[in-house]
């Protein structure tokens, strides 16, 4: 398996437990977290997009892409460990995760030197990668992760982008190497989330054999 962040999650849920535990007696259920996650992503992906806000605010990308991961992590705790895993619950985690990654990466095509291309290929790659990783399961395996640019590695990734936008790192002026490293950086974004593509359909296709052999 490709490395990625998401490996470091057994130990990000760890911390999050006695949180989990908490909303659990409060009521709280897995799926309120799931919607709840996505309504929250969409909101802020528009706003930045459609709305005259200040660069700066993309600071609260890096910001919500932890909460976010926070959130995803909670909601499968619930999920799991508190009996509240339904059909409804899973096709909710794959489609909201699919929807909130493009509505957060959207608000960088209005930003110079982002090009409005790339983001979408990498919006759409990414959408694919999931597709790819939920299909190891459908083949009668397991649900693939493998990177090396997978969900986590995104969030990672495009929280760093945010704080250089908030910071005026885009602007060619005053950061020539930051507005370089963006321009030839989106498609390599592009080429790494293509690989976990790879990996993840390469990995299920090996699962599959092991299993029929």
């Amino acid at each position: 398996m490709a490395l990625s962040i998401y490996q470091l999650k057994p130990r990000f849920q760890a911390l999050l437990r006695p949180l989990v535990r908490t909303l659990f007696r409060a009521g709280v259920t897995a799926n309120q977290v799931t919607v709840s996650a996505c309504v929250l992503s969409v909101a802020l992906g528009v706003a930045l997009y459609g709305l005259p806000l200040p660069t700066w605010c993309f600071a609260l990308i890096p910001v919500w892409m932890l909460c976010r991961m926070a959130l995803n992590a909670i909601d499968g705790m619930l999920a799991r460990e508190h009996g509240q895993q339904s059909v409804l619950g899973a096709y909710l985690n794959e489609l909201t995760d699919v929807v909130s990654d493009a509505a957060l990466y959207l608000p960088f095509a209005r930003i110079a030197p982002f090009d409005p291309f790339w983001i979408c290929v990498i919006a759409l790659l990414a959408a694919l990668s999931e597709m790819a990783g939920i299909q190891g399961a459908v083949v009668g395996g397991e649900r693939r992760y493998d990177g090396p640019m997978g969900k986590s590695d995104r969030a990672f990734v495009f929280g760093f982008l945010g704080l250089v936008v908030a910071t005026g790192g885009h602007e060619a002026d005053s950061h020539a190497a930051w507005h370089a490293l963006i321009t030839c950086g989106l498609p390599c974004i592009a080429l790494l989330t293509a690989c976990s593509i790879y990996n993840r359909v390469q990995a299920g296709i090996r699962g599959a054999h092991e299993r029929s052999a």
